[in-house]
């Protein structure tokens, strides 16, 4: 099943957070066979970074989720 943009669009928030983290849930249990794009490392590296520094903090996976989901409504 091949998903397109136009049909993504019409998705609503809610619809599209659902479908990143059954996507992800997907890759998670299968991520030994997907390869990190080089400028992951770059990404995580900056964070690091930052955090090390006291720029960034660290919150609970479930927190995360909903302040990100309060950013979508």
């Amino acid at each position: 099943m091949l998903i397109t943009s136009a049909q993504i669009a019409q998705m609503s928030p809610e619809e599209k957070l659902q479908t990143m983290e059954a996507l992800w849930a997907d890759l998670s249990r299968t991520g030994d066979n997907v390869e990190s794009p080089p400028w992951h490392k770059d990404v995580l590296e900056e964070t690091n970074a930052r955090f090390d520094a006291g720029k960034e903090r660290v919150l609970d996976w479930d927190d995360a989720k909903k302040k990100l989901r309060k950013r979508v409504e």
